[in-house]
């Protein structure tokens, strides 16, 4: 009788285990896709994403790079002012976006462009994403905006 407690136990304590992992492995299958890391236009350009990856990529919108093409379709450059990358986006823009300001984008590269699904900009005369305010501050380059 002793052995057969202790044989059902083990097994519960086994299944448990193998509960654990089986949920675990699902969690991160779930997640593979919902998983997108943030980059610099630097670490882009040092590190190129694999192809196919989507990925957030962030900065301020360059100065005289924006270009509105056909339909909904615009063209700029995102620059941490170390480097900058060549953005595409179809579709409409928030409307406080604009040259100068921080934005994130999400998307992938498809050469050396990065071709964004969605842009995020700021939504007042302050607020830059925490990532573009942290990679401007490993550069050197990040100003406190000014206190009213």
């Amino acid at each position: 009788m002793k052995g057969l407690k202790k044989q059902r136990r083990i097994q519960v304590i086994l299944l448990a285990f193998l509960a654990i992992a089986v949920a675990t492995a699902l969690v991160g299958y779930a997640m593979k896709d919902g998983i997108n890391f943030f980059r610099s236009p630097t670490q882009v350009l040092e590190q190129p994403p694999a192809p196919g990856e989507i990925f957030r990529i962030g900065g301020l919108v360059e100065d005289g790079s924006l270009t509105r093409g056909q339909g909904e379709t615009v063209t700029f450059r995102v620059t941490d002012t170390n480097a900058s990358v060549a953005v595409t986006f179809t579709g409409i823009l928030p409307d406080l976006f604009e040259e100068g300001q921080g934005m994130v984008g999400t998307g992938q590269m498809q050469g050396d462009t990065f071709v964004a699904s969605e842009i995020l900009a700021k939504h007042d005369e302050t607020y830059m994403p925490k990532e573009v305010i942290d990679s401007l501050k490993e550069q050197g380059v990040y100003q406190e905006p000014a206190k009213d």
